[in-house]
């Protein structure tokens, strides 16, 4: 890699990070030592770019900074579009809609054309008919999580029990022929998981959620974990892991 390529990787590599990164660890992903390392900061910060910070504590970049489209690689163009290719082919239509608009954009502003590239990967999802059939709740829930708003449903489990709640969204998990949200139940006072293709009614509400998403979120992260691992008790120490 020459001194331009790194100059770029370590824009993107500070474009990555939302807190400050050590010298030491942007020099260990550029494979190249600490002192070259300080030295294209310099250089960079010469040429104009806005990255706060200093030798001992660690460099960001300014916020609000916006970097120019710059080339991809193969395979950075290649994992866009198969990426976008998926989300498109999802019952999501907004998501998929955005997702077409994206690659339009990459297309046009990169400093090369890309369309014929974009066209010619060869790389497709693959998904069943049914999975994207389009399941009209999954916008409202992605507004619901960014806002911090609560929404009413009404919902029937396996066994066709109906009801209605309030829900907190909290996360949203899109399966192969499946959408479940994960979300605080305000009915049961605890965390749920709903499949979207249950729900029967949903109404967006003007009510906070009761605690910041994030917060909510690290809370269900901490008990799925905890779950999984009474589903998936450790091995004693002289069983082999990978044995049945």
């Amino acid at each position: 890699m020459d001194k331009t390529e790194r100059l770029f990787a370590i824009m993107d590599a500070l474009r990555r990070h939302r807190k400050p990164v050590t010298a030491a660890h942007l020099a260990e992903e550029q494979g190249v030592s600490v002192r070259t390392l300080y030295r294209d900061i310099q250089t960079l910060i010469g040429l104009g770019a806005p990255i706060e910070g200093e030798a001992g504590l660690g460099y960001m970049l300014r916020s609000g900074f916006f970097l120019p489209p710059l080339m991809f690689s193969v395979d950075e163009l290649e994992a866009l579009v198969l990426g976008a290719r998926w989300v498109g082919r999802q019952p999501d239509e907004g998501l998929a809609e955005a997702a077409e608009n994206a690659l339009a954009k990459i297309a046009t502003a990169s400093p090369e054309d890309l369309r014929d590239r974009i066209a010619d990967t060869g790389l497709w999802p693959s998904i069943t008919p049914a999975a994207s059939t389009p399941q009209p709740w999954l916008k409202d829930l992605r507004q619901a999580m960014r806002r911090e708003r609560a929404v009413l449903v009404g919902y029937a489990d396996e066994t066709g029990q109906r009801t209605q709640r309030e829900i907190w969204p909290v996360q949203l998990a899109y399966y192969e022929g499946k959408q479940i949200i994960a979300a605080w139940c305000c009915l049961r006072e605890d965390f749920r998981h709903f499949r979207i293709d249950r729900i029967e009614m949903l109404t967006p509400l003007d009510t906070r959620f009761g605690r910041r998403r994030a917060s909510l979120e690290r809370e269900w992260a901490e008990g799925w974990q905890a779950q999984m691992r009474r589903w998936r008790p450790e091995p004693p120490d002289n069983e082999d892991p990978g044995t049945a």
